[in-house]
Formats: structure tokens, C-alpha cells, sequence
């Protein structure tokens, strides 16, 4: 399998044979998962960025979701056994960039280098890069490798790679609304997956950034990237890394037309809008679909990006990948 397939033409609502998976029920627990009792909460956030808006009451049904974001050794077993080549490790098709630089149409992915110092921090050129040769193998390019990171979230995959090892795992990516379910782990309301403070008593509960963005880290042996899955506490469903380390992929395209509901009408399931409306108003000749991105990542600060939360969201195009997106698999009960 080495072809790169698209999704914009599957089915976007519950229940039906794109998005449902059937090999396990309630009863037959996955291995790595952990059910999720469906139930009502409320969805996004009136008092950030204006995306998340308006807070609203969603119900979703019961669902197994990984224990934790998909691994290095998870996705290097997938690409042994299918043979898989990500977006990443193929060149551009020129057709589809019309006017783009020869060097923009190399195998390659978006790395991020911090700076030597203070910078503005309204242009993100000055701390990602474009750089050749970079993908899952090869985290930060050429001359690096997976060594020690095996048990850290697969990143610089994009929405090509993530549906294919669903699909070969039997699962199903999660909606944005299955996603922020989880990811407030029962705290319905709470600013984050673990309460209302940032780092209560002082504790940091997630792999986000500490100092100065984007130059300046106060981890431990200086580290600006991933950690290992599960090195921050878990949430009150007993998962791990929903909040920090790499931002992770949903099914849901983005939308930001979400509405406000009454308690009595709460919908059911939601997901977003079609793929058709989901691309970037800022670059209309650009028609690339972009997908919900939830959870923030390392590279998420107080100084450039609140967006630690369980309501924060991202769009992301599915021909984007990059060393701070990841993403984790759910499966849903077979219907009856």
C-alpha cells in the first residue's frame, strides 16, 4: 500500500460504514483502549479564541479510545506489515501546487527549530522550517532517527497516513466531540483536562512549553520536543497525553459555524461541516480540505498558545505534516 487516498467523498455522519468500526463491542475490551461511557457535556469555550465558540450542550454514545497517542513503535510495525509510504517520503505531484518552488516539491515535512532569541511571534517562519527529507523515520531531517524515541508519539504524519493505520487497526479516528469528551476526563467545564489551574501546586500536568517561546526551554536536558507517552499524570479516564506533547488529528472538517443549543436540543454525535467549506478563507485559491486538530502540543505557551485545553482546536490540512502533530484511534461499538 504506498498510494495516498482521500476521504472527502466518505460518508461524515455516525453510524454509517465509513467512520464505524465493528470488530469489538463493550464487553471485549481492545487492547491499549479504554471505554468511554457516552453522556452530555458541554463543547467548547466562550472565554478564548474565538473558534472555540459558543460553549454548547453535545451528547455522544459510549467508545474505546487509546489509552495514549500512537507510538513510534506502533507506527513502525503498521508500515512493516502494509508496506506503507507516508505523505511525508513522497514527492508532490507539480499538478497539484501549480507556481511552487522546485525545492517546495522534495519529500519533505515542517520541522520545528527554535530561534537563538526573542522574536515576533506573528510569523512562524522564523521558527518552522520546510526541511527536506524530514518524516517519521527522520524527526528533525537527515542524520536523525527514532533512536529513544520509540515510545514517543509518531509525528510528521499527515490525514493520509493517520486514516490508513486506523484502517489497518481495525479503528476509527475520533470526532472533535468524542475527542473533547475524553479529554475532560468527567470535569465537564473545567478549563483543563485536570481542573481549573494550569499547573496546580505548582505540578506541571502536561508537556507544554516552559520559558520563553520560542527560544528559550526550563525542561529538563533542555528539551523542545516530544516526551514519552504517559510521563504526565493521567486524566480522570485514565488517559494519557490528550493535553500536550503533539496536537492530535480528528475526523471532523473544520467547520467554525457551530451554533448555540438549548439543553433540550443538545445534538447528538455532531460532527463538522463538509469538506467543500473547510479549506482557508485567508488563501481562497488554495483548495486544500483542512481537518480539527485537538489538544495542543510541547510547543503550546502562556506567551504564544493558550491552546492546553480540551476546547482549543486547530485546522490543519491534510496534506500538512509536522514534528507536533500525532493522533490516537477509537472504535465504536457495532450497531445492533
Amino acid at each position: 500500500m504506498s498510494e495516498h487516498a482521500s476521504d472527502a467523498g466518505a460518508a461524515d455522519t455516525l453510524g454509517g460504514d465509513a467512520i464505524t468500526a465493528d470488530r469489538y463491542g463493550e464487553a471485549e475490551a481492545p487492547p491499549g483502549m479504554a471505554w468511554i461511557d457516552g453522556g452530555s457535556f458541554r463543547m467548547g469555550s466562550d472565554v478564548h479564541y474565538p473558534e472555540e465558540a459558543p460553549a454548547r450542550p453535545v451528547s455522544v454514545d459510549g467508545f474505546w479510545i487509546d489509552t495514549h497517542p500512537v507510538t513510534n513503535r506502533q507506527f513502525a510495525r503498521f508500515v512493516r506489515e502494509t508496506g506503507w509510504v507516508s505523505f511525508a517520503e513522497v514527492a508532490p505531484d507539480p499538478a497539484q501546487y501549480p507556481g511552487a518552488l522546485p525545492e517546495m516539491l522534495a519529500p519533505s515535512s515542517l520541522v520545528f527549530i527554535p530561534t537563538s532569541g526573542p522574536v515576533p511571534l506573528d510569523d512562524i517562519t522564523r521558527w518552522w522550517r520546510y526541511m527536506p527529507g524530514a518524516n517519521w523515520r527522520k524527526p528533525l531531517g537527515p542524520g536523525s532517527s527514532l533512536t529513544g524515541l520509540w515510545d514517543h508519539p509518531v509525528v510528521h504524519v499527515a490525514w493520509a497516513d493517520v486514516e490508513a493505520y486506523a484502517g489497518w487497526a481495525g479503528k476509527d479516528l475520533p470526532t472533535e466531540a468524542e475527542w473533547e469528551f475524553a479529554a475532560r476526563g468527567g470535569l465537564d467545564g473545567a478549563e483543563y483536562a485536570w481542573g481549573d489551574e494550569l499547573s496546580p501546586g505548582g505540578r506541571v500536568m502536561a508537556n507544554t512549553w516552559q520559558g520563553r517561546f520560542p527560544y528559550e526551554t526550563g525542561k529538563a536536558g533542555k528539551a523542545y520536543r516530544t516526551s514519552r507517552v504517559g510521563l504526565f499524570p493521567s486524566n480522570g479516564y485514565g488517559l494519557v497525553d490528550m493535553i500536550g506533547n503533539v496536537w492530535e488529528w480528528t475526523r471532523d472538517w473544520w467547520s467554525t459555524t457551530a451554533v448555540a443549543t438549548s439543553p433540550c436540543c443538545a445534538p447528538r454525535n455532531p460532527v463538522g461541516g463538509p469538506a467543500e467549506d473547510s479549506g482557508d478563507p485567508q488563501q481562497p485559491e488554495i483548495s486544500i480540505p483542512r481537518k480539527v486538530l485537538k489538544g495542543g502540543s510541547h510547543l503550546c505557551a502562556p506567551s504564544y498558545c493558550r491552546r492546553y485545553r480540551p476546547a482549543a482546536r486547530h485546522a490543519q490540512p491534510v496534506d500538512t505534516s509536522t514534528s507536533h502533530v500525532g493522533f490516537r484511534c477509537v472504535v465504536r461499538p457495532k450497531a445492533n
